[in-house]
């Protein structure tokens, strides 16, 4: 509600856009679901806009401020660096997998080793601050 509710300092509109987001006068239902919607649909949004900005990327070209000749000495993406990223992705990816199946508890945490009593609280366990 805090983020929501930063809308209403907009001048004129901010209690009306509030209460539009909010589906009523207060966080409800249609809420909820109104906003699962929404954290459901922008990456494919997101992932639309990518592609279309590389569309037109790809189509135009950038922009060349300096005025020289844009088609000098230029590495090609495709055959460069894909291959080069797909090689530094299976290394690494290779180097997990061996980490995970060779060792898997040398990235756990150390508080996860430690023998289960229900008896006595663990002294790590602290009641919040405030």
């Amino acid at each position: 509600t805090v983020i929501t509710n930063l809308l209403s300092a907009a001048p004129y509109i901010g209690t009306n856009l509030v209460q539009w987001i909010w589906g009523g006068f207060s966080i409800s239902n249609a809420t909820l679901t109104r906003f699962f919607a929404f954290h459901f649909i922008l990456p494919f949004i997101i992932a639309g806009l990518t592609m279309m900005h590389l569309l037109f990327l790809h189509q135009t070209g950038s922009s060349n401020p300096t005025g020289l000749n844009p088609n000098m000495d230029k590495t090609p993406f495709h055959t460069y660096y894909t291959y080069k990223d797909a090689t530094g992705f299976i290394i690494l990816f290779l180097a997990l997998i061996a980490l995970s199946t060779f060792s898997p508890n040398l990235l756990g945490d150390p508080d996860n080793f430690t023998p289960a009593n229900p008896l006595v609280t663990p002294p790590h366990i602290k009641p919040e601050w405030y």
